[in-house]
């Protein structure tokens, strides 16, 4: 089964820029995307062939999540099931025979740490949301988790440190993530790998010179772990400042 995860940032303007052709080139049984910034009406995609899942923030032009999978799941879920953490559209959980399949756009700390609380909170209800869904059958979650985790995981780690996404406090919540019963499928298979990123600024040429940052991630349960055959990135598409990352792995939807 081949996944693909983008962070569109903006799937108004993602079209414009040729998304349908890079949708249909990189073929995916379950295609997830994240910071749609959609209300329902507001954007008719045709994807022959492929099941529709969106989840909207309630700010507009917010956020946001969508879900395209060839093969019909037996239930769709939209958010933790937590009134505080589901007004901004950022989870989506299909389930499969053999396992659940869970889209997230984690929210993002801020400049200066000013949503730092509410970061916390939200990666302790996420990780209980996913130990809840591993303990029925395994999970395969991806997105945008607003996280580089190592030092090897973005370019310049010592000038970034303790800024969002490279705070000490994110960082220990992924570990925590990970200590859960979970894999990052792209480390399992490239533990060392330097300089694959999946997110870069707009500024100063930084995906040109590739001065990015590796945020957006394939979890799965540890217990899928040896079916885990592929994991890439593909900077090479454009549209957003994020680039399409993948998973292959040895199950059927």
């Amino acid at each position: 089964m081949r996944l693909i995860s983008w962070n569109v940032n903006g799937l108004r303007a993602a079209v414009k820029k040729g998304f349908a052709d890079s949708f249909k080139s990189l073929d995916a049984d379950v295609f997830c995307v994240q910071e749609t910034k959609l209300q329902a009406g507001q954007l008719e995609l045709e994807l022959p062939g492929y099941h529709q899942y969106w989840n909207y923030a309630e700010k507009k032009g917010y956020s946001g999540t969508a879900v395209f999978a060839k093969t019909e799941p037996l239930a769709v879920r939209y958010g933790l099931g937590i009134p505080e953490h589901d007004t901004e559209g950022r989870v989506i959980t299909l389930e499969y025979p053999a396992f659940y399949f869970v889209g997230v756009y984690t929210p993002n700390a801020q400049d200066g740490l000013r949503r730092l609380d509410y970061r916390m909170a939200w990666e302790d209800a996420f990780r209980d949301y996913l130990v809840s869904l591993d303990r029925e059958k395994p999970v395969i979650a991806c997105g945008d988790m607003n996280v580089a985790h190592q030092e090897i995981d973005l370019k310049n780690p010592d000038t970034n440190r303790g800024n969002a996404g490279f705070s000490d406090e994110e960082r220990g919540k992924f570990s925590a993530l990970l200590s859960a019963g979970f894999t990052d499928s792209f480390r399992h298979l490239f533990p060392e790998a330097r300089d694959v990123y999946s997110w870069w600024s707009y500024r100063a040429a930084a995906r040109e010179r590739n001065v990015g940052w590796r945020i957006d991630y394939f979890l799965c349960s540890d217990r899928l772990a040896d079916k885990i055959r592929k994991a890439w990135v593909c900077p090479e598409i454009r549209g957003s400042d994020h680039c399409p990352v993948g998973l292959e792995i040895g199950l059927d939807a």
